[in-house]
């Protein structure tokens, strides 16, 4: 017989060493413990490697809510373990879960709202290299492990111990395929600004992860303007949407700019603060395009015109910009839930 970990718990399951995979496939689902994948056995053996990997000693966690259950490392390490992670990867997971327990991420409400929300992580510094999280080409889509198992671990992690399961505390009317999983990392070497990290006022050598709770991307096809001043004309355009959250609760969003665009932005000499400026003006939604119900709505929770406009943020510096992906004229705008902040945190 083989033991495995249970992932929301101590509790050791027992299990025959000649089960299958797809025995043990179903025996997950059919506890609740997956997210609709085949998930890799949490061995005891997997599980102490995971916890051996740890280069230092890590302070306990706090609960993790809705549930509000104080994970213990095995737990964490089996849902890593589960997502395919390897042991290098652990501590990047864990920084990922310790920012979205920071108070001002807000993840109670995250986890348990109708929108689509689910927490993005952003990956700077040389862990980018160490473990090979993809920033290039398809940094978004599928193809790397790392980016793809770094996130679902931490979406396990937040359903079998926070408890989010879908139709149960997790609420989402329709929810997305970032649910699965959400990660990539900064195209730091093609960026023309100090990184996002370093702006965040992390040093450049420190590995940091920010996670915020996010829609998925937008995407910015601008293939015929030829300068940083139109390219802001089609950013700004995508961005100005009389559907978001960001246009009733303002909190952060993110403009995640190609390379290409970015060059073209720099060479016209944009700044952070001056794109971040434009964009936060220039996205504003005329008054006609929303409704009257929206705009008592809207009333409700403190969110007022402006001259005849919405502005999606309170402020320009709510928009987070880097630089992410390869080759080819796109961009993303990814938008918030809104009652969330980025929260960021050093590899341990």
């Amino acid at each position: 017989m083989k033991e495995y970990t249970m992932t929301s718990g101590q509790q050791v399951v027992t299990v025959s060493d000649d089960i299958s995979p797809e025995e043990w496939f179903e025996y997950v689902e059919e506890n609740g413990w997956g997210d609709g994948l085949p998930t890799i056995p949490p061995t005891t053996e997997a599980v102490e490697k995971f916890i051996t990997a740890l280069r230092g000693e890590q302070p306990a966690f706090p609960p993790i809510p809705p549930r509000r259950v104080v994970p213990t490392m095995a737990s964490l390490a089996a849902n890593a373990v589960m997502a395919g992670c390897r042991p290098e990867h652990f501590t990047l997971v864990l920084a990922a879960l310790r920012a979205t327990l920071q108070p001002e991420f807000n993840l109670h409400g995250v986890l348990a709202t109708t929108h689509p929300c689910t927490p993005m992580i952003i990956v700077n510094g040389p862990v980018r290299r160490t473990l090979d999280i993809n920033g290039g080409p398809n940094c978004l889509g599928q193809g790397t492990r790392a980016n793809a198992v770094t996130g679902r671990a931490l979406h396990l992690i937040l359903a079998n111990i926070g408890g989010a399961r879908p139709g149960t505390m997790d609420r989402a009317t329709q929810g997305s395929p970032a649910k699965f999983t959400y990660c990539f990392g900064e195209n730091e070497e093609e960026s023309p600004w100090e990184p996002y990290h370093v702006r965040r006022g992390f040093a450049a050598a420190d590995s940091v992860v920010t996670v915020v709770a996010a829609e998925p991307p937008h995407n910015i096809n601008d293939h015929g303007s030829t300068s940083g001043d139109e390219i802001m004309t089609t950013i700004a355009g995508t961005m100005s949407e009389a559907g978001t959250n960001n246009l009733y609760l303002r909190g952060p969003h993110f403009l995640v700019l190609g390379p290409e665009h970015a060059a073209t932005l720099a060479r016209d000499g944009w700044t952070i603060p001056r794109i971040q400026e434009e964009a936060y003006y220039r996205s504003r939604v005329r008054l006609s395009r929303v409704s009257a119900g929206n705009r008592q709505y809207f009333e409700t929770r403190g969110t007022e015109p402006r001259e005849g406009y919405y502005y999606l943020s309170t402020s320009p510096d709510k928009i987070h910009i880097l630089v992410a992906g390869g080759p080819g004229k796109h961009s993303a705008w990814i938008p918030s839930f809104g009652a969330t902040e980025a929260c960021s945190q050093a590899l341990l």
